[in-house]
């Protein structure tokens, strides 16, 4: 396995962090709102801002990985009314439990990050909608901004400067669909939480129909980093396309599950390390790379390739939201897409008929391939039925509920013929 010193390896959203020093004095010790001061005193322009987070390689933390200073480039500058900048900490990807840690341990860093971003795009409103499901960790982020604006790191006149931001926390109903940025729109609003047709896209058509920028948690709270240290020197931690540092979620049959931050390029089989190895030495058999909608890899394919958008899009699959699920020698895949399947087949919003009707179907007849009831021909209906899925919804949950389907079939077909055929799991026949 793969030495950890091969690789330097420094966290920056997570250094130092134990659950008490999460405060606004604990994070000014560390040298935070240092960023957001010199901005406003300094008085840098906007597009230098933008510019500089262009030049760190920022990609979105929330799973799609698009440029963030591209995307705030796109809010346009004088559109004359009201703007907004909407924090997604709906957090529902199964395997994915960095953000919640982020409003817990760190959050003046994503308030600070959320700053920075309104004054570079000319926004002067904010809201951080936060999951349903961890409200405990909502009180905290709620606590951290009344610090804020206690010490005018909030409010009217930031810093003794002339830029004013007002932030708000917006306490979700713990829906899957609202982590789908048009969906987390009309939730705010006070609407059933179901995406929208794009375009519009939030950019000209947001919150309440005015210009919108909705970032993750993690990447808003990487930018304080970014400007700490400067674009260049951000984006050299990674590899070029991938800049900086990145919070993977290590869960399932692995010794020490959590969150670890690392640089981008990190070899999976380094961050396998970090997380204590393999659970009771087993053999690792598969992984999926980014939280449970991405297309599942084999174990031999992970150790091989690094953690970084690219060599996983290379490999096969995405690196989404960076949640690693990590299954050994002991896991029978079709049980373990029955359990994926289940959850899109019971979180899909209903509104496209192709994904209200075939994750019913997906979810039945690996239901019906589990318990021993499966047909010869059952393997090419679901991958009929995940073709007739996959592109054909106003929103991504479709494609979510179809990739798994896709990849563990290709992958693991041996087992799913098995099941079909001997109406029992591969399994235990050779552990």
């Amino acid at each position: 396995m793969t030495s950890l010193h091969n690789r330097h390896i420094k966290p920056l959203i997570l250094a130092g962090l134990d659950g008490k020093n999460w405060h606004l004095e604990d994070y000014v010790a560390r040298g935070g709102y240092e960023s957001l001061k010199r901005i406003l005193n300094e008085k840098i322009p906007p597009e230098q801002v933008i510019a500089e987070l262009k030049a760190s390689s920022l990609r979105g933390r929330g799973g799609a990985g698009f440029p963030t200073g591209l995307k705030w480039s796109f809010m346009p500058r004088q559109f004359p009314g009201q703007k907004y900048l909407v924090c997604n900490t709906d957090e529902g990807e199964p395997g994915t439990f960095k953000d919640r840690d982020i409003i817990r341990y760190n959050p003046h860093a994503l308030i600070e990050g959320m700053a920075i971003g309104a004054y570079a795009m000319g926004i002067t409103v904010g809201y951080n909608y936060i999951h349903g499901e961890i409200f405990a960790d909502y009180d905290r982020f709620e606590e951290a901004l009344e610090e804020a604006r206690a010490a005018n790191m909030l409010g009217d006149k930031i810093a003794g400067s002339e830029f004013n931001f007002q932030l708000h926390a917006f306490h979700g109903y713990g829906a899957y669909i609202c982590g789908e940025e048009t969906a987390l729109l009309e939730s705010l609003e006070g609407k059933k939480g179901q995406p929208r047709f794009k375009p519009p896209f939030p950019a000209s058509f947001g919150l309440y129909g005015k210009p919108t920028t909705i970032n993750n948690t993690e990447t808003f709270a990487a930018v304080p980093f970014v400007f700490a240290m400067g674009g260049e020197k951000y984006a050299a931690l990674g590899k070029p396309n991938n800049g900086g540092t990145k919070i993977f979620s290590m869960s399932g049959d692995v010794a020490k599950p959590g969150n670890y931050e690392v640089p981008l390029g990190t070899p999976f089989a380094t961050l396998l390390e970090l997380a204590g190895g393999m659970r009771d030495g087993k053999k690792i058999k598969a992984v999926i790379p980014g939280g449970s909608s991405m297309p599942v890899l084999t174990g031999d394919v992970m150790m091989a390739t690094d953690m970084d958008y690219d060599s996983i899009a290379k490999a096969g699959s995405m690196l989404g939201s960076g949640a690693v699920i990590v299954m050994d020698e002991t896991r029978c895949m079709v049980k373990s897409l029955l359990r994926l399947s289940y959850f899109y087949f019971e979180e899909s919003c209903g509104q496209c008929t192709p994904c209200r009707e075939g994750t019913g179907w997906l979810y039945r007849m690996v239901h019906r391939i589990e318990h021993g009831h499966g047909r010869a021909d059952d393997l090419d209906m679901l991958n009929s039925i995940a073709d007739n899925i996959q592109g054909k919804t106003i929103c991504a949950l479709g494609d979510a509920a179809a990739m798994p389907v896709r990849a563990m079939i290709k992958n693991f077909r041996e087992e799913f013929e098995y099941h079909i055929e001997h109406k029992h799991c591969l399994v235990p026949t050779y552990m």
